[in-house]
């Protein structure tokens, strides 16, 4: 897998320092921000889906028997 976890932390890192530059003002700090808003937006969905993921396996590894996960979590 080409992106990891590292990669989303270090983004979301790279978003803060963008917008605590001091001298981006008016459109150009407005435009950071809006693309700031996606970037988390996006960044939740990946973090929601790496818990579903975790989640699915402490459930399998808990679970009596031969427990099947679904396609997408296997």
């Amino acid at each position: 897998m080409k992106n990891k976890m590292t990669d989303l932390h270090n983004h979301l890192f790279m978003a803060l320092e963008r917008l605590n530059e001091e001298d981006r003002k008016g459109e150009e700090l407005a435009e950071e921000i809006r693309r700031s808003e996606t970037i988390c937006k996006v960044a939740g969905q990946i973090i929601s889906n790496g818990n579903l993921v975790l989640r699915a396996k402490v459930a399998a590894d808990n679970a009596c028997g031969n427990l099947k996960l679904p396609f997408l979590l296997e």
